[in-house]
């Protein structure tokens, strides 16, 4: 089996995609965004099920300007956020003013269990910013129960998760708001970009606005730039910054494809979670964690987990996937516990990282491995024999 090779994604954007592409671009279009881009936000929003949504060039500046947003309405102050999860959700808490303040794992799951975001709210806290890791759903009723009688906004990190549902309907549609990215290795993939969703109208009007520099003239709501323009005659009203923001605008390439791409995304998850129900029943339980909670999942990647901490059958595990080819990243998502990070050791306490045991088994001992919808049963049986057999 040693010519197994298996990348963490292959054939996200299809030589159909490109050749569709090709003739869209003899067109010479427009290639700014336009057109491609509101249809796209529009497609998203129906099979989201959200009012609104606004297409950005990745899923790290849907995280900076929901932060940006969240300030901007609510002040400073603390929120909540898991120390696993992608750079970009704690950096933009930073970057935006507030102060993390984070949870542990449900390992079921991987995302902040119920139990330990509740211990963390105070009246200090603005928002629980929640990331669903790896397609797993990681709500709660009791979660969304005690912050709605707190009036403590959700923001849902879905940027792995696309079509995760809770309670019957899609992750994503459960806060003020909520990220997606379409990265290449992503569910799907627009080459870079992410996406804002919300049934907020205030919320969606300045997300338009901060992605654009924060001009009046962006926002979707006539009544809203009448306003602007009426309390600031002394501007032309194409030229009206409301605020201090950014430009994260995405392209027509990026709405033409994500158009595409989201026309088979349901059946791509179909696919996924068939491939990690498989996955996860080949693995030998004796070695491995199996006991995810399934219900709910869109599996973005195969997690896999020693049940336990031994640094030998790790290292042992690490060598066999590397002689068969098979790509792995160390620590689930992000890399494992953020708090190790340089970035966060620099304003946090050395040693913080030890008080969350469950991200930091992950850390050491977690890992995830490719999952895409062209994989066949053989090739998931091939994979399984080679990660039980590292560790007899």
């Amino acid at each position: 089996m040693s010519d197994i090779r298996w990348p963490l994604m292959r054939n996200n954007i299809t030589e159909e995609d490109m050749s569709a592409l090709a003739e869209f671009l003899s067109g010479m279009p427009r290639l700014t965004q336009s057109g491609e881009v509101g249809a796209f936000e529009r497609e998203w929003s129906e099979w989201l099920g959200v009012k609104h949504s606004v297409f950005v060039n990745s899923g790290s500046s849907a995280n900076l300007i929901t932060m940006s947003v969240l300030r901007e309405r609510y002040g400073e102050g603390e929120v909540v956020v898991p120390p696993l999860t992608w750079v970009s959700d704690i950096a933009s808490v930073l970057q935006c003013g507030f102060t993390p303040v984070f949870a542990d794992i449900d390992p079921r799951t991987l995302g902040m269990s119920t139990k330990t975001i509740l211990s963390r709210l105070s009246s200090r806290t603005k928002a629980v910013f929640l990331t669903h890791v790896q397609g797993f759903n990681a709500l709660t009723r009791e979660l969304l129960d005690e912050l709605a009688a707190r009036n403590i906004p959700l923001i849902e990190d879905v940027c792995e998760s696309h079509g995760a549902r809770f309670a019957g309907r899609k992750c994503g549609v459960f806060g003020l708001a909520s990220n997606f990215s379409f990265y290449y290795a992503h569910h799907m993939s627009t080459i870079e970009g992410g996406m804002i969703s919300t049934d907020d109208d205030e919320f969606y009007e300045m997300a338009r606005m901060f992605r654009s520099h924060g001009m009046v003239r962006e926002a979707a709501s006539q009544a809203l730039k009448d306003k602007y323009a009426e309390e600031h005659s002394d501007l032309s009203p194409d030229f009206i910054f409301a605020f201090p923001a950014f430009n994260m605008r995405n392209t027509e390439i990026g709405g033409f494809l994500g158009r595409r791409q989201l026309r088979r995304l349901d059946g791509n998850i179909e696919k996924r979670n068939a491939n990690l129900r498989l996955f996860v029943e080949s693995l030998d339980p004796r070695c491995f964690r199996t006991d995810f909670e399934l219900n709910g999942c869109s599996n973005y990647a195969f997690p896999l987990v020693l049940k336990s901490p031994d640094e030998a059958l790790r290292d042992k595990l690490e060598k066999a996937m590397r002689d068969n080819g098979v790509e792995f990243r160390r620590g689930s998502s992000g890399g494992g516990n953020q708090l190790r990070q340089p970035y966060l050791r620099k304003i946090l306490s050395d040693c913080a990282y030890e008080e969350y045991p469950e991200v930091e088994h992950i850390h050491f001992f977690g890992y995830y491995i490719g999952n895409y919808p062209d994989l066949s049963e053989s090739d998931i049986r091939d994979l399984c024999v080679i990660l039980n057999g590292s560790l007899t």
